[in-house]
């Protein structure tokens, strides 16, 4: 289960939900109910969270959890005159709880990983807390099994040091550099709120104190920062992880749509895209059928291969993803997105040309 005091909530919401055999909730319902019981930390979640969440406790995550979808008739909401179909879920054993299950050899395992993965970085607080708690699983094995790769960080210590300053809400003043201009160390007042890894590089989200836009650095640019106790500190407004769901990588911004992309992919990479989607918006599988059909219409000399769609803001992080794939994936639309990957491969194939 994340580390994270928001999804814990929500998920204890979505068990008590799930176990109710006196009502029949439909993702929608559960959105709902969650929200309401959220309302008082002043936080909303989105309906894609929902789903996230529901198919962590029945697919990806832990748990495994077996859960029932059913059809059942309801009145229309559009239409009181009308029956509708509507889809509802529940646990096939209402006993069933998330957090009752006893832990695993294999899942005392994984936790111990987690722990040390977590351990892992220097300056973190209450580390003997944590050495506590991998003793007390009492493993018989030992030795490596699963491996992560990191970017190691050359001040050991940051990491931990902004994890305690995010988690006792500190105003800090970063002192900071970029690639392009390595000596010139700039300066900002920034109410730090999220630690986030991509890429194997970790980034600090927080948002500056005298305009309140939200910026990101990489760690690797942070020189030193200083803690501000006289500053009052002041909360991102909302759920920042959410943010994240409309993108790929880190790079946000506040003026950009969410855009729907079509994109062919050859039978060479078709499968690779199905089993890890570009965007968590891709569908679990590509196009069929009438759209399918459309698409080979209008697109008669792109053979075999597959179509597929995500929703997202355009970023660097984006047009990055999609011409990794080189001639294997071409974006069908929309047109500023094909445009901008046309002009990274045009300039890529210009350096080529360039060492001739």
């Amino acid at each position: 289960m994340p580390a994270n005091k928001n999804a814990v909530t929500r998920y204890y919401i979505i068990d008590k939900l799930l176990a109710n055999r006196y009502r029949n909730y439909s993702v929608a319902d559960i959105c709902e109910l969650v929200n309401e019981e959220l309302e008082e930390r002043k936080m909303k979640v989105s309906i894609r969270t929902i789903q996230y969440d529901i198919n962590y406790i029945e697919k990806a995550g832990p748990f495994l959890a077996d859960i029932e979808h059913y059809q059942i008739d309801a009145v229309s909401q559009k239409n009181p005159n009308l029956t509708v179909k509507k889809e509802c879920l529940r646990y096939k054993d209402p006993s069933f709880s998330i957090f009752k299950k006893p832990l695993t050899e294999d899942e005392k395992y994984l936790l111990s990983e987690a722990l040390s993965l977590l351990g892992q970085f220097d300056g973190l607080p209450n580390l003997d807390g944590l050495e506590k708690l991998k003793g007390s699983l009492n493993l018989k094995e030992k030795r490596q099994i699963v491996s992560f790769t990191k970017n190691p960080l050359e001040k050991t210590t940051l990491f931990g040091e902004l994890f305690t300053a995010i988690s006792q809400r500190q105003v800090l003043k970063l002192h900071y550099h970029t690639f392009d201009d390595l000596d010139n160390v700039k300066q900002v007042i920034i109410h730090p709120h999220l630690l986030k890894e991509y890429n194997r590089r970790w980034y600090l989200f927080g948002s500056a104190e005298d305009s309140g836009r939200l910026l990101n650095f990489r760690l690797d640019q942070i020189d030193q920062f200083d803690m501000l106790s006289n500053h009052r500190y002041i909360p991102y407004p909302g759920n920042l992880n959410e943010r994240f769901e409309d993108i790929i990588g880190v790079s946000l911004y506040d003026d950009r749509p969410l855009q729907t992309i079509i994109f062919w992919v050859s039978d060479y990479s078709k499968n690779y895209v199905i089993t890890k989607p570009i965007h968590e918006s891709q569908p679990t599988r590509p196009f069929h059928d009438e759209k399918e059909a459309e698409l080979r219409r209008q697109y008669p000399m792109l053979k075999g291969g597959a179509f597929f769609s995500i929703e997202c803001i355009e970023n660097y992080e984006l047009i990055r993803e999609l011409t990794s794939f080189g001639k294997d994936l071409i974006v069908l639309s929309p047109t500023n997105i094909q445009q901008k990957v046309k002009d990274y491969v045009a300039a890529q194939l210009q350096a080529y040309h360039s060492l001739k």
